[in-house]
């Protein structure tokens, strides 16, 4: 998965869809997810971090990666290039 190239994304979380007007507000770990993405890193790779990072357990790492995923996905924010 990729972010679109025309997304911009802040250091803070706040993000910008210039295709339809949207932007949108994410939390710490949301940033640190589209970062991973930005970077080219893989699901299986930013779930690790996330466990890694977070002290999370895999079952509550994997829910919440396909949430967020699923969330970009709705927004159109990211592509499964």
């Amino acid at each position: 998965m990729k972010i679109r190239k025309n997304i911009a994304i802040s250091e803070n979380g706040f993000i910008f869809n210039p295709m339809t007007g949207d932007s949108f507000s994410v939390n710490e770990t949301g940033v640190y997810i589209l970062q991973k993405l930005k970077d080219g890193g893989s699901e299986e790779t930013i779930l690790q971090n996330l466990m890694d990072e977070y002290e999370l357990d895999t079952y509550t790492a994997e829910k919440d990666l396909n949430d967020f995923l699923s969330m970009l996905k709705s927004y159109q924010l990211i592509t499964n290039e």
